[in-house]
């Protein structure tokens, strides 16, 4: 009985009724081929040479053609081409029935019925699946969440290592608890809050603590919930999303993932997505100044956003979250580590762990944890650390871990930066062992010096280290690549040479003339550099008035 339903089953499907029609349209090609006249049309003396060799056996006499048959071929020739009277003497002779042609026109009725009957089948099977999407449509539609308020109980204290971010959120918290103060002040604070920084560094997690802070709804959503398959799905869930924050304002919106919505428009075109990015900016335009609704947005790819998203009144303030320094480190290990038994020199840990996120420093505490549990005992240890530190980061490929030796080189790498830059006055934000943040210039009109003094900075590192090792290393990559890029511009795009007729000579002189006075400049500052190598190595990062500071103290 099992079996034949299964049969039945495995027969109503779709692709085997396909096949069935399909070897049908075959058979019936193949029969009307078979059975229809194939004959070969030969010439009088084709014909005669026949007759001569004695191979004919049989003639058919078909309408106004003689089909001439042999033990293995039939050939084809008019009646009138030949000796019709030696022929017929000599050969039996079959005479055709004059509605023989009617068999051609079943065959080929049959053809186009099997035609027919295949459009048919294939346009109701189209029919069919166009129902079953209005049905899913119509499911989802009817499945459709509403946007829903949260509650966040996490607070700043619960957050560590990420002071600077801390300062500038401040006030948008203030903001948020107080907001007459500020309008009574006429002082109107950013709509929108970009938060920009690698993956794990905790941005949806500063967001909830903003919210926490504030003690204001959080709506949360992600770029990727706004992209529906269903046209005008993702603009309705914006203005719902907009909508519901307005009617429970002072609010915030978070919009982790911006970049999956927020893409440079003209770019692999996609209607649905620009449908939803259109509505976004237009709810961010329609924000009234007292609305007392923030949106922050969270991405690590700031630079695929499309420009008006990222235009004064929309979110035009960027903060940056850049990965843990050695002091943010510790004070992140001394969070994740509060609540669990342990004897851990947290400096030696935070000192292992360069490049790591805070994602990663709580599986790494996480782990070390369940190795101590593993080994029977009931305090964590620093050489717990040690003992799962590899297997983290075997986990996390992109998290970078320098040994001793490479910290060396990063110092001298990085130092000899921080150090041209500040001869050079290129303004930088912070400089250390894993992260480099010059401050990037807003000017519309840039002189040939400063790119130039922006060249040497990318060169320095690559100079330095090759001067004190006599070895070059693959860390200068990125930097040789901008070093690169922006000669290119200085001589093709800006045509800032001696002449506007530019050629590669002029590129490989401009690179050559700027490595020849880093070198200089080096050799000038080699004590200012062991001392801002030193510096980095003791806490990982140094700003430009404190590498200011050290030159003063030499010179």
């Amino acid at each position: 009985m099992e079996t034949k339903q299964d049969f039945k089953t495995l027969f109503s499907s779709k692709k085997l009724q396909i096949i069935l029609l399909l070897l049908l349209l075959f058979f019936t090609l193949l029969a009307y081929g078979m059975f229809r006249d194939n004959d070969n049309i030969i010439t009088h003396k084709q014909a005669n040479k026949l007759f001569t060799e004695d191979k004919i056996e049989k003639i058919i006499l078909d309408g106004e053609y003689l089909h001439l048959k042999t033990s293995d071929k039939s050939y084809k020739i008019y009646k009138e081409a030949i000796n019709q009277n030696a022929f017929f003497s000599k050969y039996p002779i079959e005479v055709k029935e004059e509605n023989a042609y009617l068999y051609d026109i079943l065959s080929l009725l049959i053809l186009l019925g099997a035609f027919v009957f295949l459009f048919r089948f294939m346009k109701q099977s189209k029919l069919q699946q166009l129902r079953q999407i209005r049905t899913a449509k119509s499911d989802n539609v009817s499945d459709y969440e509403p946007v829903q308020a949260l509650k966040s109980n996490i607070r700043f204290s619960d957050v560590a290592g990420i002071k600077d971010v801390k300062e500038e959120l401040e006030e948008i918290i203030d903001f948020l608890r107080e907001p007459k103060k500020y309008r009574d002040m006429d002082i109107r604070l950013p709509q929108g809050v970009l938060l920009v920084g690698p993956p794990g560094v905790g941005k949806t997690f500063i967001s909830k603590a903003v919210a926490g802070e504030a003690g204001v709804p959080f709506f949360y959503q992600s770029g990727a919930s706004f992209v529906h398959i269903y046209v005008g799905m993702g603009a309705k869930r914006v203005s719902e999303l907009f909508k519901k924050a307005k009617q429970m304002a002072p609010s915030i919106i978070f919009i982790d993932e911006i970049d999956a919505v927020g893409k440079s428009r003209g770019e692999f075109r996609n209607d649905e997505r620009e449908a939803t990015l259109n509505q976004l900016l237009t709810e961010m335009d329609g924000f009234e100044e007292s609305s007392g609704v923030i949106v922050i947005g969270a991405t690590n790819k700031i630079d695929v956003l499309d420009e008006a998203l990222l235009r004064a009144g929309r979110f035009d303030r960027r903060i940056h979250i850049s990965l843990p320094d050695l002091e943010d480190r510790a004070k992140t290990l001394e969070l994740y580590l509060a609540h669990k038994p342990n004897q851990v020199d947290i400096t030696e840990v935070a000192r292992m762990t360069v490049g790591f996120n805070s994602a990663a420093l709580n599986t790494l505490t996480n782990e070390a944890a369940i190795f101590a549990m593993r080994e029977g005992r009931s305090l964590v240890e620093t050489s717990d650390f040690e003992a799962v530190r590899e297997k983290v980061l075997s986990g996390k490929r992109k998290i970078l871990s320098f040994t001793e030796e490479e910290r060396n080189i990063q110092a001298v790498y990085q130092g000899s930066k921080a150090i041209i830059a500040t001869w050079l006055d290129v303004e930088f934000e912070k400089i250390g062992i894993v992260t480099t943040r010059l401050i990037t210039q807003e000017h519309e009109i840039l002189s040939r010096s400063k790119l130039l003094n922006r060249i040497k900075v990318y060169l320095a590192g690559s100079i330095a280290t090759q001067m004190k090792y006599n070895e070059q290393f693959t860390n200068a990559k990125s930097d040789i690549q901008l070093a690169k890029e922006l000669v290119k511009k200085v001589i093709y795009e800006y045509s800032m040479s001696e002449n506007f007729v530019v050629t590669p000579y002029q590129e490989e002189e401009l690179m050559k003339e700027s490595v020849s006075e880093v070198k200089a400049l080096l050799k000038t500052l080699e004590k200012a550099l062991d001392e801002v190598s030193h510096y980095l190595l003791e806490h990982e990062n140094i700003s430009h008035e404190g590498c200011k500071d050290i030159l003063r103290e030499i010179f």
